[in-house]
């Protein structure tokens, strides 16, 4: 089978855990949670993983200035140079901007409601434009001025994974040479409190894999790449794997079915097996049901001796932007010379009635596999069965 990579140029974050590589991975290694706080979701208090306004810096282009866009803002900044590089190389139509997101601007639409509803009218430069899904994209294409092919994907919480599909796709087909590629989400008040409908939210900071787990805390992030398929560093995206289970509106599918046929086509794609894997980024969202059906999956597949970890304690869930930020922590472990793999921060209170998963402990490290390479599949499951992994490569030799 001829695989077809995605070449990873550079790539940029921001979430709770800051957007600095080596600050950001010292606490994954050691499983150092970010800033978890109780928070007012108009009256209802919950947990929440969010980034203070004021350490994101304003877009001077007042017709973007919001939240998601300052926090794009903010990861696009760690790679601007790899940006504008690509651009003179490829051109500015030959840049392919792909991106998933849950929640673009509700934020910007309930102040002007309140404005509407105080005075009788909105706010004066208020369009509901900045509620379109597609509106971090135009950041960026304003940003830039790109004028390639723009895909958005709302996929709950595959959408930035989902986004990776589509611009291989269209790299492959030659709509174009090369892409940005990520997502961006926040924990807004509509989000927060739908979830919070759902009885999926946690009293206490998220507690993935535990048998006391009771739910997930939501949080705020921008991750984006720079991807091409001519090979310009050792880190690559190998295989990537869909499947739709349509099993439920909201749960995933109990014995972990969809989920293995996810993995399974991710690694066929990459044309690899099950043993070629050294460490797993768990979707993990602390809930009853996700956490339950992610080890029948995982245990499945890889049995019990897979090291794997669920970065969602110690950032939140970051909803639309959790499958490109934890593509990124990917990353971040597979090239770090050490080898220390993001650690699974839990109570430690293990799950007895769910098959074993073995989970990261703080500074372990990755073994390399059999062909001395390190490889990483990082999973996304989200509402309806929409789910989606991607296996991360680095080809440097250890």
């Amino acid at each position: 089978m001829t695989t077809r990579p995605l070449y990873i140029k550079d790539f940029g974050f921001r979430c709770i855990l800051g957007s600095r590589s080596d600050v950001l991975f010292d606490k994954l290694k050691n499983g150092i949670r970010g800033n978890m706080e109780l928070q007012d979701f108009a009256g209802s208090m919950k947990y929440a993983a969010t980034i203070p306004a004021n350490s994101l810096a304003p877009i001077n282009n007042p017709i973007f200035d919001n939240r998601v866009n300052r926090l794009t803002k903010a990861a696009l900044d760690t790679m601007d140079s790899s940006i504008r590089e690509a651009i003179q190389h490829y051109g500015a139509s030959r840049i392919g901007i792909f991106l998933g997101s849950c929640d673009n601007g509700s934020e910007a639409s309930l102040e002007a409601l309140k404005v509407f509803q105080d005075s009788g009218t909105f706010p004066q430069g208020y369009k509901l434009d900045y509620q379109r899904a597609d509106f971090p994209a135009q950041y960026i294409a304003k940003r830039y001025g790109i004028t390639g092919i723009m895909q958005v994907h709302s996929t709950a919480c595959a959408s930035s994974a989902s986004a990776f599909v589509s611009a291989r796709n269209n790299i492959y087909a030659g709509v174009c040479d090369a892409a940005i590629v990520g997502g961006v989400d926040i924990a807004s008040l509509p989000v927060v409190l739908g979830f919070a409908s759902l009885e999926a939210m946690s009293d206490m900071p998220t507690n993935p894999f535990s048998k006391n787990r009771s739910g997930l805390t939501l949080g705020d992030a921008a991750a984006y790449f720079l991807v091409t398929r001519d090979q310009v560093t050792e880190l690559s995206v190998e295989g990537l794997g869909e499947s739709a289970d349509a099993d439920h509106i909201t749960a995933p599918r109990a014995d972990g079915l969809g989920a293995v046929q996810t993995m399974k086509a991710a690694l066929q794609d990459a044309n690899m097996d099950a043993g070629d894997v050294c460490y797993i980024n768990l979707h993990g969202t602390g809930t009853r049901l996700n956490d339950a059906m992610e080890s029948r999956a995982v245990n499945a597949l890889f049995g019990p001796n897979t090291p794997a970890s669920s970065t969602k304690a110690l950032t939140g869930h970051t909803l639309g932007a959790a499958g490109a930020l934890e593509a990124a922590f990917c990353c971040l472990a597979l090239s770090n010379d050490e080898g220390f793999m993001p650690a699974h921060l839990f109570d430690g209170v293990v799950d007895d009635e769910l098959p074993e998963v073995r989970l990261v402990k703080p500074l372990e490290k990755m073994k390399n596999n059999s062909k001395g390479e390190r490889i990483a599949i990082s999973n996304s499951f989200a509402f309806g069965g929409c789910n989606v992994s991607l296996v991360i490569r680095s080809s440097k030799k250890f």
